[in-house]
């Protein structure tokens, strides 16, 4: 028997090891119940891989994020297996890993039941107490249909052998250059007890240390509305019993915070079904919340010099040729209307192109650049129905859109007092947890030169490397015009989003024909600068709301005080006290209800509103308030001037009380 050297990599240490012709990768780790696979030559493979000579292996740990997502397909495994022990007509769709857990689509007679759920899961605990092993094996697409013949859906895959998206899932069973199907054997006595085509890996057997399913959903077949409608259930699985439930209690957390939940009660906004899915109304407290917010971004735009513009809300059909985005981006657009004996108009979905002609419109000087171009416009954009989230994912929004025109040598300075004024900006409303995301060019979907796009590419990334914060790449990720700067934000509970983007564009200036005169006299083309800040006011006004769970810090709490009279003969005293403090610019309101003053504090109490201030005979005789805060401390005898400076202090520095 020949020997095989190969190299077992833990970062930072590597370590030469020769062994027999034969040996699994799991005998290079023996003893280590943690580790479930292996990255062999930078390709994730069982731990029953047979090592090859040279073979570079890194060992997979279960709790890593491969080794998570591992897990996650292999408990999806585990639960087709339970549905089909459960209802064998059941037919296989697609079983992939997500963020967080797993989900597998099937093909069934009726939607899945509260009850279903509960007797899967008992059934999946039966098949993880057996311990069967996971077997991978080679087959040829013949043999794959032969043995798949019963699921249909399973067979269309076959023939997408090597060409399989991951958008829908689909490359988790047929991505890799060859067919593989994963039986699963009776641990003592190899029976085959189920089997799936997979591309794989696996854990080494269904002993699954801690699951749970979460709820089911109708999902079109590979994501299109022309397929068959199937049943997906979705689940989580973790690398213990401690994180599951750490996971689960964060999602309690994060339910609780959810800004459709919050905006109901606390009476923000609405969707009506009248008006239709993604169209959000605000009612007058989310109007005076949204209000601050918006206010306050425009001061602090008018300090940076930009200047406001307006635009229309729909367009003739001819502006987005020019810009491309009917090439690029008609899929995320309304239908267009007939207007105008044929003419096609678009609602539309972003304000770069109107702004262009604005830059347009009459001739520009090289004394007028960076030229800084503002509007809070509202876009449309078709969101499919399965992808319609609340405010954060809506049909119609208003972007907080920025255009900047510079020279090329004005470029990076703009480019990183940009960033600079993005980051501080999202501070001020309260997030200052930020990693910074390059998206670079997707080679399938782009336009302009690559030499252009280099030069793009590199002037944003410098930009970013002097914030002093972590840059991630995303290879593929930009818009077709040009690559793309995103802050990412974390917020209170650790949850990533996307905030403000920004762009620099090459292209569609000169699709556009945009010119200055330069110093020289010459006809220069501008670089344009694409900037989001809150990417849409409703998104942003959404996590914000989930960051701050209601509780809104005063300057942007719909109502920053409440005057709560302890009995009628108050409530004079609190009108003139809530007037002052109107005078002063604070929103202040009197509740004068008949409900008694426990009842009313336990209302704002519900409504989140950061101060009550409540006056009984002994407040109105000597000229004093109480405060109540939001957290339930109680401050007595303060005087009205100091309890109204202390509301305008908390709102002036715009802290949290």
């Amino acid at each position: 028997m020949s020997d095989v050297r190969v190299i077992i990599s833990r970062e930072p240490d590597r370590e030469e090891r020769v062994v027999t012709t034969g040996t699994t990768a799991a005998e290079l780790f023996p003893g280590e119940r943690a580790v479930i696979a292996a990255r062999v030559g930078g390709e994730l493979r069982d731990l029953a891989y047979v090592l090859a000579d040279g073979d570079e292996v890194e060992p997979v740990a279960i709790d890593s994020a491969d080794g998570l997502s591992i897990l996650r397909h292999s408990t999806a495994h585990v639960m087709a297996q339970a549905v089909q022990e459960i209802f064998p007509e059941a037919k296989l769709g697609i079983g992939p890993p997500i963020k967080d857990g797993f989900y597998y689509d099937f093909d069934v007679e009726k939607p899945f039941t509260p009850d279903d759920l509960k007797a899967i899961e008992k059934k999946m605990t039966e098949i993880i107490k057996r311990g069967q092993r996971f077997s991978r094996r080679v087959v040829t697409d013949e043999a794959a249909r032969e043995e798949l013949a019963g699921e249909p859906y399973k067979l269309e895959l076959i023939g997408l052998k090597g060409g399989a998206s991951s958008d829908d899932g689909a490359d988790v069973e047929v991505g890799g250059g060859e067919l593989t199907i994963y039986d699963n054997l009776d641990r003592k006595s190899g029976e085959l007890c189920w089997r799936d085509l997979c591309r794989g890996p696996h854990l080494p057997s269904t002993s699954i240390p801690a699951f749970k399913l979460m709820r089911n959903a109708a999902a079109y077949w590979r994501g299109s509305e022309k397929n068959p409608m199937l049943q997906r259930i979705y689940g989580t699985a973790w690398a213990t019993k401690d994180d599951l439930k750490a996971h689960l209690d964060f999602l309690e957390e994060a339910a609780r915070r959810d800004h459709r939940k919050l905006g109901a009660e606390l009476d923000l906004f609405s969707i009506p079904e009248q008006i239709g899915s993604g169209l959000a109304v605000f009612h007058p407290r989310g109007g005076v919340m949204r209000r601050a917010m918006e206010d306050y971004s425009r001061k602090r735009h008018e300090e940076a010099d930009y200047e406001f513009v307006y635009t229309p809300h729909a367009t003739k059909g001819t502006l987005f040729e020019t810009s491309g985005h009917l090439d690029w981006y008609a899929d995320g657009m309304y239908p267009p209307m007939q207007l105008d004996e044929g003419v096609d108009y678009y609602l539309k979905p972003m304000n770069c192109p109107m702004h262009n002609l604005i830059f347009d419109a009459r001739g520009r000087s090289y004394r007028e650049l960076p030229l800084r171009l503002f509007e809070f416009g509202t876009v449309y954009r078709y969101e499919k129905s399965g992808v319609v989230h609340g405010l954060t994912r809506a049909r119609g929004f208003t972007q907080d859109d920025a255009h900047i025109y510079c020279t090329r040598e004005q470029m990076a300075d703009e480019l990183d007092s940009l960033l600079t004024f993005v980051l501080e900006l999202l501070r001020d409303y309260g997030l200052n947890d930020f990693y910074l995301e390059l998206s670079t060019k997707d080679p399938e979907k782009y336009i302009g030169s690559d030499e252009v796009w280099e030069e793009a590419t590199e002037v944003l990334r410098v930009a970013a490397e002097k914030q002093g914060l972590p840059l991630t790449p995303d290879p593929g990720g930009a818009a077709f015009y040009g690559p793309k700067i995103s802050v990412q934000a974390r917020d209170a509970i650790g949850r990533t989003w996307q905030m403000s983007t920004i762009q620099v564009d090459l292209n569609l200036p000169e699709r556009f024909d945009l010119q200055y005169t330069a110093a020289d006299g010459s006809r220069q083309r501008p670089v344009m600068i694409h900037r989001a800040l809150f990417g849409s006011i409703e998104r942003f006004f959404a996590v914000l709301l989930e960051h701050y769970a209601g509780a809104m810090p005063p300057w942007l709490a719909p109502v920053q005080a409440v005057g709560i009279p302890i009995g009628d003969g108050h409530v004079d005293y609190l009108k003139e006290f809530a007037a002052e403090a109107k005078a002063k610019g604070l929103r202040v309101e009197v509740d004068s209800s008949n409900d008694r003053m426990q009842k009313k504090i336990r209302n704002q109490q519900k409504l989140k509103v950061p101060f009550m201030v409540i006056v009984g005979d002994e407040d109105m005789a000597a000229g004093t308030v109480s405060f109540r805060y939001r957290n339930g401390l109680q401050k007595n005898g303060i005087p009205r001037d100091e309890a109204l400076a202390e509301i305008v202090d908390a709102v002036e520095r715009r802290i949290q009380v």
